[in-house]
This record gives structure tokens, C-alpha cells and sequence, in this order.
């Protein structure tokens, strides 16, 4: 029996930190501060990311506190 994979919730916000290892600190327009990895497709097609960057963020439900970047506005 195959379990469907819970739903990422999707965010939008801004860089307002570059950290080490293609890391960043981004803050939601709901006002929260979570830390964010680079996702594979944009780190592979070669994405800048710069501090004041808005970005759309995929967080699981299971870590709220740890998200991917997965576009670039």
C-alpha cells in the first residue's frame, strides 16, 4: 500500500541573508524567519540568488522551520 506524500505548503518571501552551502535566511510576507536551501533544478541551471531577493518557498509540514527555494522572481 502506497501512502500519498503529504502537500508542501508553498511561501512567499524575501532574502534577507546568504549563508554558507547555498543557504539562505528568508523572511515569509507572514512574517516568520525560516532557513532555506537552494532547490537541485535552480542550483543546476545556475540561479543567483542575492539578499533582497523575493522567492516562492516549498516547506514541509513535518519541519516549518526549513525550506526550499524553488523560484526566483
Amino acid at each position: 500500500i502506497r501512502l500519498p506524500k503529504e502537500e508542501l505548503l508553498e511561501y512567499e518571501g524575501k532574502i534577507i541573508e546568504l549563508l554558507p552551502q547555498a543557504s539562505f535566511k528568508v523572511l515569509l510576507d507572514n512574517g516568520n524567519e525560516i532557513r532555506a536551501v537552494i532547490s537541485g533544478k535552480m542550483r543546476k541551471a545556475r540561479i543567483r540568488i542575492l539578499t533582497n531577493d523575493r522567492v516562492k518557498v516549498a516547506i514541509s509540514p513535518y519541519n516549518l522551520t526549513l525550506g526550499r527555494v524553488t523560484y526566483r522572481f
